[in-house]
């Protein structure tokens, strides 16, 4: 079994950027990703607050930059998900993957990100697939001239919106406060959306349909109790995150969320584990932060296995 000076969990921004800033310190690096390149942008019809792209650039495209940035890298490509990690006696760390494959480092550094939360309403799950997505790049045109609903006031909730906007007949934005958290540009751009209903102030009781898939949302007012019934076919969910952070030793710190504590430098509590991206706690999750995580793990993990080689 080869020895890696660094291991990289994880293929989104903060991942790619970690793998490159590493193998081009000189190191050995390999890079584990269980689905293609480019993380939740992948998911992300258009991004425009990326620096360097003033007229917005889609998703996809994106991350076929990142990946392809890295191409020319002596980086070993392992596709697989990673279950577990331990630290041996030796100070080097196994990682043990689906289908009994380990690999093992002397460093690690975590970008695996987090994945949607669910809402938690009756029909959820049972809908799932059937008319719930959390997802609208991904599932928005199966909905091409229907009506549907957003659930969620940060930005996801809110770009989404706007996406759908484009090509369904109308969308009923849900969000259980009365003010929205995502920013002002994008707020501005749903008030003035024609087709954007805004449903605030209220929460979802329940999400209904046949064997068709869904066919109405139940919505009930947090000041008055008054109930709603919204005739849509699609129900979007952007209601937050939860890192993917489960095979990370149960030493690592993490916060009450089970988002990864880090330093300013992506230390973790372990010595040779770094954290970057969306899987550390922090406010800014965004394209932008994730790029800096990674190159700042990289920086502190290089750093990390000089004193290893020393």
């Amino acid at each position: 079994m080869m020895l890696y000076d660094a291991v990289v969990i994880g293929a989104g921004p903060a991942g790619i950027t970690a793998a490159l800033y590493l193998v081009r310190s000189g190191v050995s690096v390999a890079r584990v990703e269980n689905a293609a390149p480019g993380g939740q942008i992948l998911s992300t019809a258009e991004i425009e607050n990326y620096p360097g792209f003033p007229k917005s650039i889609k998703g996809w495209e994106l991350a076929d930059l990142f990946d392809a940035h890295l191409a020319s890298y002596p980086v070993e490509r392992v596709r697989g998900q990673v279950l577990s990690m331990e630290q041996t006696e030796g100070r080097t760390f196994l990682l043990h993957l689906a289908e009994d494959k380990t690999l093992e480092a002397k460093s690690v550094v975590a970008c695996t990100g987090a994945h949607h939360r669910k809402l938690g309403a009756p029909g959820e799950d049972a809908f799932s697939g059937k008319g719930v997505s959390y997802c609208a790049v991904c599932d928005g045109n199966f909905y091409r001239g229907r009506d549907v609903a957003v659930v969620g006031g940060g930005n996801s909730a809110l770009e989404e919106a706007l996406y759908l906007s484009r090509i369904v007949n109308k969308v009923y934005l849900i969000h259980r406060r009365d003010a929205f958290r995502g920013a002002m540009i994008y707020q501005n751009k749903v008030r003035e959306a024609e087709n954007i209903e805004l449903v605030t102030g209220s929460v979802v009781d329940e999400i209904r349909g046949g064997t068709a898939g869904v066919d109405s949302v139940a919505v009930r007012r947090l000041d008055s109790g008054e109930t709603r019934v919204l005739p849509v076919e699609g129900v979007f969910i952007y209601v937050g995150m939860e890192p993917v952070s489960g095979y990370l030793p149960e030493g690592v710190n993490r916060d009450a969320a089970g988002f990864v504590l880090t330093d300013a430098e992506m230390c973790t509590n372990i010595p040779g584990i770094f954290a970057a991206g969306d899987i550390r706690a922090k406010r800014c999750r965004q394209v932008s932060s994730a790029v800096g995580d990674g190159a700042t793990a990289a920086t502190a993990a290089s750093s990390y296995l000089e004193q290893w080689n020393a």
